[in-house]
């Protein structure tokens, strides 16, 4: 039986999470920034440290998705969670020999050159460059910054303490539905993101469960979280070869479903 904390449980990500899971091999320790009445999960505040490592013991794994999520977000939004709650996750996994820590980071930490402007982070060029996890990080807002500075982070505690890392760059987790107006609602350049950052509800399980449990041949371990999608430019060779994530929804077949007049159905 595996011990897993995951903050930011009551997200959106979060709640992927949980379902990650099966009861029978792993016991999932829920922290929520509030008490929060659908989930039995406990309150933290990620920026107290004191509690953050109080939180953390006997437990295997940390998945931490507790953050300011908005790429909107001024610096003074998101540098306490996002910076010291980012400290706090790492220092109390190393005070409780934590095995490993699965951080949420974003697409946005390598964005900025295939945006169609520094002011619309959730858009994308008509020809964008394929990004690998190697290649030098190029944050599109402050809240992408500080998801360089997790990695960075994560990359440090992993040599310095010993203990797995897996720095997953999240896409947009969307349901079939959701992506469907977005990309009705959008223009040409938010069409494109959302095609090419779409992580499915299904793919996202399969993500979450790849990076807690994969036995890694090296760490720290930068992968990329998105859906296999035809219209992507985040490369998943590297994630699926290192975690073995095999992603099967792809956002041209649920958006091609809806121009030949199908609804399209849940990938098992």
């Amino acid at each position: 039986m595996t011990n897993i904390a995951i903050t930011g449980a009551a997200g959106n990500v979060g709640r992927e999470a949980i379902d990650a899971f099966p009861d029978d091999h792993h016991d999932l320790t829920l922290f929520t920034h509030s008490e929060t009445e659908d989930l039995e999960s406990e309150p933290l505040e990620i920026t107290d440290a004191s509690a953050f490592t109080d939180a953390l013991e006997d437990q295997d794994v940390l998945i931490h998705l507790a953050a300011n999520a908005s790429p909107r977000a001024s610096w003074d939004e998101v540098r306490g969670p996002n910076v010291d709650g980012l400290y706090n996750a790492f220092e109390a996994a190393a005070e409780n020999d934590v095995e490993r820590v699965v951080f949420a980071s974003s697409n946005h930490a390598v964005n900025m050159r295939n945006t169609v402007s520094p002011i619309r982070p959730e858009s994308t060029v008509g020809s964008p460059e394929i990004v690998r996890p190697e290649d030098p990080t190029d944050p599109d807002t402050y809240y992408g910054v500080t998801k360089v500075f997790g990695e960075a982070m994560g990359s440090y505690y992993a040599k310095r303490h010993g203990f797995d890392v897996v720095n997953l760059r999240i896409g947009w987790l969307l349901s079939r539905d959701e992506l469907r107006r977005e990309c009705d609602q959008r223009d040409g350049a938010g069409e494109r993101y959302a095609r090419a950052m779409w992580l499915s509800p299904d793919d996202c399980r399969r993500l979450l469960e790849a990076a807690a449990t994969a036995t890694l041949e090296g760490s720290p371990l930068i992968a990329h979280g998105i859906s296999d999608n035809a219209e992507r430019f985040l490369s998943l060779a590297e994630t699926m070869q290192a975690l073995g994530y095999r992603p099967r929804d792809d956002a041209e077949a649920v958006l091609s479903d809806v121009s030949n007049g199908r609804d399209g159905l849940e990938t098992a």
